[in-house]
């Protein structure tokens, strides 16, 4: 039998975190791309990608700005690129899926329902911002809904998925969301093998623990049997303990400064960092990871070759 593989993701940037929480959060289209070919270099067979403005960090939905790095990161890599779908929660759909619609990727990330995603208590640990425009998007998610409805769901898997052959990576904050998955694979509206994203600790969403972890894998199988491959992201500070607890249940790994701005108790100088701290745990495990061409084989994907950029 051969050995199992494991999946590494690495988000790169994300829309959580801001420039002043760390120095080493890429921000422009020149750091994007070189975070994300570094990344592929020390392991990530998988890419999750944001934008930012340039001038001043803030997330942006801006196909241009992507189109700065998304042809530079496929020159250089054979990752696979994931696009966001989800953005910002201060974002409409229609800007969401501006980008991914015009790159027509392999993947993007599916968020798979609205909820409250409250990044608000990043206020509660005084720093000196940069940018006005921080604290700002912090405190508008205290009164902000992240809306992702059945309609939502269904325009994204219609133009997307049936659209552009784009295949799905299911983010799922909550046992409910497994549930609201299972109906839109009941209705065929999607099919296996599923790639689904556990993601714990964001407030709003299930809490980063390993019973939570545990209970998710197990209503997970309840519900998709053995056609689906899940991987584990968790926020901060649980971000390797997690993902290490889901290397061992048989799961895939993500990594990445929109996940965790650390590596180990230092700010993680580059999201290269953390993909070779999570090898180092996957080798001591006795588990191989993945190389893109295999991660294509184990989610079914179309191909760098059927891309838009």
């Amino acid at each position: 039998m051969a050995p199992r593989k494991v999946i590494i993701t690495c988000a790169v940037t994300g829309s959580v975190h801001t420039p002043s929480m760390s120095p080493y959060l890429p921000v422009t289209p020149d750091q994007i791309a070189a975070d994300a070919i570094a990344a592929a270099e020390a392991g990530a067979s998988i890419l999750h990608l944001h934008a930012r403005d340039p001038k001043d960090g803030r997330p942006t939905a801006d196909p241009e700005v992507f189109m700065q790095f998304l042809p530079r990161i496929k020159q250089a890599t054979d990752a696979v690129i994931n696009i966001t779908t989800g953005g910002s929660s201060l974002m409409t759909l229609d800007q969401r899926l501006a980008a991914p619609l015009r790159a027509q990727p392999e993947m993007c990330s599916l968020n798979m329902g609205s909820m409250n995603f409250a990044l608000f208590p990043m206020l509660d640990k005084p720093r000196d911002w940069q940018h006005e425009w921080e604290p700002e998007l912090l405190e508008a998610t205290r009164d902000t809904i992240f809306k992702n409805t059945f309609a939502d769901m269904e325009g994204v898997i219609e133009r997307l998925g049936k659209g552009c052959g784009t295949r799905f990576e299911f983010e799922c904050y909550d046992v409910g969301h497994l549930y609201s998955l299972a109906h839109f694979r009941d209705r065929g509206l999607v099919s296996g093998p599923l790639f689904i994203q556990f993601v714990l600790g964001i407030l709003g969403g299930i809490g980063a623990d390993p019973d939570n972890l545990i209970h998710m894998k197990r209503m997970a199988d309840k519900l998709f049997g053995d056609s689906y491959q899940f991987s584990v992201l968790a926020a901060g500070r649980n971000q390797m303990p997690l993902i290490s607890i889901a290397a061992a249940m048989g799961g895939n790994v993500r990594v990445g400064l929109e996940d965790s701005l650390y590596d180990g108790r230092q700010l993680a100088k580059s999201n290269a960092d953390q993909v070779r701290r999570i090898r180092g745990i996957l080798d001591g495990l006795s588990l191989e990871v993945a190389t893109p061409a295999e991660a294509r084989e184990m989610l079914a994907l179309k191909g760098g070759d059927r891309v838009a950029f």
